[in-house]
Parts: C-alpha cells; sequence; structure tokens
C-alpha cells in the first residue's frame, strides 16, 4: 500500500530535524504550569489503568517525565530517526516506530493515549480515522490526553524549521470546538477542554483535551 504523501513528509523532515529538535524543545519541567498541570493530571487518571502510548512521542522527552511520574508508558514515533534518539536518551523505556493513522496495537489495549503536539500536521481529512484508532487500541475507561496547536482553520507551509533545516510538513491549526466535535464523533467522552491564549514567546493557541472510552 502506497503511503501518504503527508506521512513521507513528517518522516522525511523530522529525520532532517530531529538532532536540533533535540536542544531547542524544552524539556517538560520547562513547560508553563498550565501545561505540566495537565500531564499530571492524565497521568493520575491513566497510569492505574495499563500501558499507555504517546504517539508522536518525537525524542521521547514527554514519554520519560510520564514514566517518573508512575505511567507504564512506551513510545511511537514516525520518524526513525526521532525513536532513536529516544532509544538512546532513554534506554529504560520503550520506543518504536510507527503510525498513528495504523497502530500495530490490538484492540481495547491500551489504558490511556498521549498525542502531544501530533496531530496538526495530519490533515483534517484523516483525523477521523487517527481517532478512530485512538478509540480501537483504548480499552473501555482509557483515558485519552491530546494537546496541540489550535486556530481558526490556518494552513501553514512551512519550509524550514529547528535551526533553519529544511522541511516539507504541513500544519493544520483546527478550531477547538472541530477538534472536540471529531473526538466525539470517535466516540470518545471529553471531561476536560483548556485553551491556552499565546503568551510570552508563544505565537499560538494551545489546546487541550481529556477524554476517555465508554465503559
Amino acid at each position: 500500500m502506497t503511503e501518504p504523501s503527508h506521512l513521507t513528509a513528517i518522516r522525511e523532515s523530522y529525520d532532517t530535524v530531529a538532532a536540533a529538535y533535540v536542544r531547542l524543545v524544552p524539556e517538560p519541567a520547562g513547560l508553563d504550569p498550565v501545561s505540566r498541570a495537565m500531564l499530571a493530571a492524565f497521568a493520575e487518571l491513566a497510569a492505574p489503568l495499563g500501558p499507555v502510548a504517546d504517539l508522536g512521542c518525537g525524542p521521547g522527552k514527554v514519554t520519560a517525565h510520564l514514566a517518573a511520574l508512575g505511567v507504564p508508558v512506551f513510545g511511537v514515533d514516525v520518524s526513525p530517526k526521532m525513536v532513536e534518539l529516544a532509544r538512546a536518551a532513554y534506554p529504560e523505556l520503550r520506543f518504536t516506530v510507527g503510525s498513528m493513522t495504523a497502530l500495530e496495537i490490538d484492540s481495547g489495549e491500551l489504558g490511556g493515549i498521549l498525542a502531544y503536539y501530533s496531530i496538526h500536521h495530519t490533515p483534517p481529512q484523516w483525523l477521523p480515522s487517527v481517532f478512530a484508532e485512538f478509540h480501537r487500541t483504548l480499552a473501555p475507561g482509557g483515558r485519552l490526553m491530546l494537546a496541540g496547536h489550535v486556530g481558526d482553520g490556518e494552513h501553514l507551509h512551512p519550509t524550514r524549521a529547528y535551526g533553519d533545516h529544511p522541511v516539507s510538513y504541513e500544519s493544520h491549526l483546527l478550531p477547538p470546538d472541530h477538534i472536540a466535535e471529531l473526538l466525539e464523533r470517535a466516540g470518545l467522552v471529553i471531561t476536560t477542554r483548556v485553551v491556552q491564549e499565546p503568551e510570552g514567546g508563544s505565537k499560538r493557541r494551545a489546546g487541550t483535551f481529556l477524554a476517555y472510552k465508554p465503559r
């Protein structure tokens, strides 16, 4: 089967910027208080439920942060270079190459899913299938935390990023209401929604959603 072009662009772009990404993206301890609190809340909710998948884990910084909070977590990323760096930095944790559009995870296997700034490169028409994978792989009662950039439907075409390296991915900044609607259509129940306005060095709004799969 031919790989969707957006996945190829994401893989190639993050393979290119991986080393610079590790240097430039702050550790989770350096996040703003609201973001740290949301990760802590998710960890408390998901830790007792079984394995948690950090989808789009990048170099594993947030995966390791959750592990330190007592979460039985593993990472999945479409970029082999990112997975290589994650394995080198956190050899005690499990990281695999994979795509959230077709997870190699059994139905109902997961107690939790974290999608942390990892869906905005996905074209909107693909999100229903991504969220259906979230629903499929979560156990009944399993928890989801989705966080990322939101907007008013902007479609961005950056050409360089993370240390001025060339990239070919695109970004889609969807309204929070639309993301919530898609999650609900996938059968997930939203319990918490937080939208943070830009402050400090940030230029974009961020949205965080906590949800669960009904029993």
